[in-house]
């Protein structure tokens, strides 16, 4: 088992500017972008049939982070590989609907940590996306870049004429 600090700083990746040097004020995120993480772990619940918190934090530096994590059930036992992470207690800032969990918006959970975006102040890498493990593993400028579902209100294209029920 292994225990996730999100709030250590990350390392300075090669040819880039270090945060001190792009930015002294902390990165947030938008309205909009929390909106967006908000459906992506309400569809992550929904596709999973088990619930998938994601919490709202900050990094010592300030800069903003949303971790996903997905309840332990009483008794169960964590993988090898699994991460443990509490989440919740007063004051949290959820997005979502909390996996459909009932109770208060300040109960903790003991979860296992799935993945994580953070923000950065660095060009090119305004979102970081950390995998299982807490590890850096892809970042971009776009969000819906690093998401696992596609959140565009964009209606569906008939691309396929295979695909008509009535053929």
């Amino acid at each position: 088992m292994h225990a996730l600090d999100l709030s250590q700083p990350r390392p300075a990746l090669p040819n880039t500017m270090s945060p001190a040097e792009s930015s002294d004020a902390p990165c947030r995120f938008t309205e909009e972008e929390l909106a967006l993480l908000g459906k992506t772990a309400d569809a992550l619940t929904a596709y999973s049939g088990k619930p998938v918190l994601a919490e709202v934090g900050a990094a010592e530096s300030g800069h903003e982070w949303v971790a996903f994590a997905r309840p332990l059930e009483p008794g169960a036992a964590l993988g090898d590989d699994d991460v443990r992470m509490q989440m919740g207690g007063p004051g949290t800032r959820w997005v979502g609907n909390r996996g459909g969990l009932g109770g208060s918006p300040d109960d903790v959970y003991d979860c296992v940590y799935l993945w994580a975006i953070q923000l950065s102040p660095l060009p090119g890498e305004r979102y970081i996306k950390l995998d299982h493990q807490g590890d850096e593993f892809d970042w971009s400028d776009r969000l819906a870049d690093l998401l696992p579902f596609d959140m565009s209100d964009a209606p569906p294209t008939d691309d396929d004429p295979g695909d008509d029920p009535d053929d």
